[in-house]
Order: structure tokens, then C-alpha cells, then sequence
């Protein structure tokens, strides 16, 4: 045995103290620990590329503040705001109802406060939007799964539904829904959901052409083959795969939702008094544009808050869903960038040759410079020697 073998097996590492002496396989078991610590899961990439995008964190934190200023200022059903006035009451309007530091966006012809109306309106609209996107996106991912997932003719009868869907206006079909909403139940909660009934057909194309990609998988004949129902592979296979392109939609299906109220309620389809919305505003209070603006214009920025800082959220999702998206776009930007440098070459090209027919009209060769001699062999004459000397 070595005589400077302490006894044990194990081969000593490098530079290590006799004392902490490991073998290699532990060695190897840290390394792959740490690397296990390192690696990270899917929800956490994304999560991390969503954060890194500026617009969609901005966006998100705009909204944020301004839904619970909404909440918060009136507040919620029993539960009261710290904004001193109720939307409901009415009184006399002050100083031809002007904002003031009393009333921060003014008055209303009865007297009302503008600010408590405005964040009633954004409270509603901001309701009917998160229900038209959840009961959309329920409605397209089950039905644009299954017509994926099926084909033949169980696809062929679902996808002429939702041809229906796109060849009739989304408007039209909102108005209808939304005047038998309001024969039936006036109420905001039953409105966003009868328009989330109508507004599936985009995201069901979009999940039906995924599915059917998916469905040709090995993991999905992987399931089948081990006994798994149609029922579990559809909803535990092949929707959370899914789930980038669903999110997505879902939150651009929200801000079409805040456009889609604010033009039903414009044209009288959609939140009935004594509510309030935001659309409902800016339809009541149309005429009052060029003698009392910021009764137009409070709620038109809040219907562009909301709109704009979703769209933004969901730019952001879809880049951290598809980072190929991002790339995309940062090439289209950089070249739109090289737009000045392209000028600038042209610019020298015409200069240059700008000199080139000046120096042609003082030469009288033709116009053409002779080329300074270059520094290799003439060319053979046959004979095995060349104009500069014998071959080499």
C-alpha cells in the first residue's frame, strides 16, 4: 500500500485539506446539484423575459394604480371609499360645475360628482372587459381544442360556426346581445358575459391550428397508447401547451372588451342608467365637448388608459411567450435604424463619382486613370518564361 495512502479508497482532490477529502462522485453529485439550482422552469423564463420588457412593466403598474384608485376612492358594494362624495348624489353644481379642489374633475348638470361618476364608470367597464376576456377564452380554447383535437366532422361543423362569428360584424352581434341584456337584466355582470358568448371565434382558429400540431406529438400517442381518455389528453396535454397563445389572446381580447362596451354604450346597447360607464359617459355628456370638455375628456382617457396599458401587457406575453417575436421586431427596428446610413452612403457614392467626372474632363485618356502596376508575374508567353522572368 502507499505509504502516503491514509487507508481510504477514495482519490483525494486537488488543493483540498486532508480533512476534506471527498470523492469524485461526490464531486460530480454537487456539480449537478448546483446545475439542478440553476436551471429554471418555464413559468420562470418567462416570468423573467416579461419583467426585462419596460413598456409591459410600465403598463402594468399604470394599471394597477389606477384600478385601485377606482376601487379605493368610492369603494366597493358596502364597503365605502375615502373619496367624500357618492356618484349618486346630487347637488348644486359649484362654479358652473368646473374641477376644483372640492370636486377634482368638476360637476355634471345635476350636480354630481365628476370624479366619483368617472370611477364608477371605470369600475363597470373594467368588469365587463375581465368577463367578455375570461368567458372568450373559456368558450375559443375549449372549442378550437376539440375541433383540433377531433377533426373530420366534429372540426367541419365548428369552424362554420365560427365562420358565422367572423363574417357577421362583431359589432352587430354585440348590439343584438346587448339590447336582449338589457330586456332581460340590466346588469353589467350578465352583459360581459353574453359578450364573452360572442367574441370566442379568434381564439378558437388560433387554438385549433396549435392543437393540430400538437395532437401529431409523441407524448399525445404516449398517453393514448397507456389508456388516457380523450378527456384527459385534450385538457392535460394539449391545452396547457397552449396556455402562451391563450394568455395572449385573453388580455388583447380585454382591451377590445373596454372598446367594445365604450361603443355599445356610445350607441345606447349598452350600460343603462341609473349605472354608469365609461361609454355611457362619453355618450351622455357629448354635447357638453365645447362648453364643458372635461366631461368628455375624463373618461376618454380612462377608456385610453385601460386599452393602451393592456395592449402593452400583452405585447410583453407574447414576446416572454416567443422571445422570436422580440428578435423580430429588433431587427425590423435596426433596420429601420440603417435608414440615415444608407443615405449617407448614397451621398458619398455621388460624390464619388462626381470627382471621377471631373477628373475624366482634365484627362485626356479617355477620362480613365492607369492603374498603378501590381506586384505579380506577367503573363505566360508559352515558352516557359514570362515577361518579368523564367518560370518559378
Amino acid at each position: 500500500m502507499d505509504p502516503n495512502s491514509n487507508g481510504d479508497e477514495r482519490p483525494l482532490v486537488a488543493g483540498s485539506d486532508p480533512e476534506q477529502i471527498v470523492s469524485l462522485a461526490e464531486v460530480e453529485d454537487a456539480k449537478l446539484e448546483a446545475s439542478a439550482d440553476e436551471s429554471q422552469s418555464q413559468a420562470k423564463l418567462v416570468w423573467k423575459r416579461f419583467i426585462r420588457h419596460k413598456p409591459a412593466m410600465i403598463s402594468a403598474v399604470i394599471l394597477v394604480v389606477v384600478l385601485l384608485i377606482s376601487i379605493t376612492s368610492i369603494g366597493v358594494g358596502p364597503i365605502p371609499g375615502w373619496w367624500p362624495h357618492d356618484w349618486r348624489e346630487t347637488t348644486t353644481p359649484i362654479d358652473g360645475g368646473r374641477p376644483s379642489a372640492q370636486h377634482w374633475f368638476g360637476q355634471e348638470n345635476l350636480g354630481r360628482d365628476y370624479f366619483a361618476l368617472t370611477m364608477r364608470g371605470l369600475q363597470v367597464s373594467v368588469i365587463i372587459a375581465f368577463l367578455v376576456g375570461i368567458v372568450a377564452t373559456i368558450f375559443g380554447t375549449i372549442i378550437g381544442a376539440i375541433a383540433g383535437y377531433f377533426r373530420g366532422w366534429v372540426d367541419s361543423i365548428l369552424m362554420r360556426i365560427t365562420d358565422i362569428f367572423f363574417v357577421v360584424p362583431l359589432l352587430l352581434i354585440a348590439a343584438i346581445v346587448g339590447k336582449i341584456a338589457g330586456n332581460l337584466v340590466s346588469s353589467p355582470w350578465f352583459l360581459g358575459i353574453l359578450l364573452g358568448a360572442v367574441s370566442w371565434a379568434g381564439l378558437a382558429r388560433l387554438v385549433r391550428s396549435q392543437v393540430l400540431s400538437l395532437r401529431e406529438r409523441e407524448y399525445v400517442d404516449a398517453a393514448r397508447a397507456m389508456g388516457a381518455s380523450t378527456t384527459r389528453v385534450v385538457f392535460k396535454h394539449l391545452i396547457p401547451n397552449t396556455i402562451g397563445t391563450v394568455l395572449v389572446n385573453a388580455t388583447l381580447s380585454i382591451a377590445a372588451a373596454v372598446l367594445l362596451e365604450t361603443s355599445l354604450s356610445f350607441l345606447g346597447y349598452g350600460v343603462k342608467p341609473p349605472s354608469s360607464s365609461l361609454g355611457l359617459l362619453i355618450s351622455t355628456y357629448q354635447n357638453s365637448f365645447t362648453v364643458r370638455p372635461w366631461l368628455f375628456w375624463w373618461p376618454g382617457l380612462m377608456i385610453l388608459v385601460i386599452a393602451l396599458t393592456v395592449n402593452f401587457i400583452g405585447d410583453g406575453l407574447r414576446d416572454a411567450f416567443d422571445p422570436r417575436q422580440a428578435n423580430v421586431k429588433r431587427r425590423r427596428l435596426f433596420k429601420f435604424g440603417r435608414v440615415d446610413s444608407a443615405q449617407q452612403q448614397a451621398e458619398q457614392a455621388a460624390a464619388s463619382v462626381a470627382r471621377n467626372a471631373a477628373g475624366s474632363m482634365g484627362n485626356p485618356a479617355g477620362g480613365r486613370v492607369p492603374a498603378e502596376p501590381e506586384d505579380h508575374p506577367g503573363p505566360d508567353n508559352g515558352s516557359g518564361f514570362n515577361e518579368e522572368g523564367p518560370k518559378k
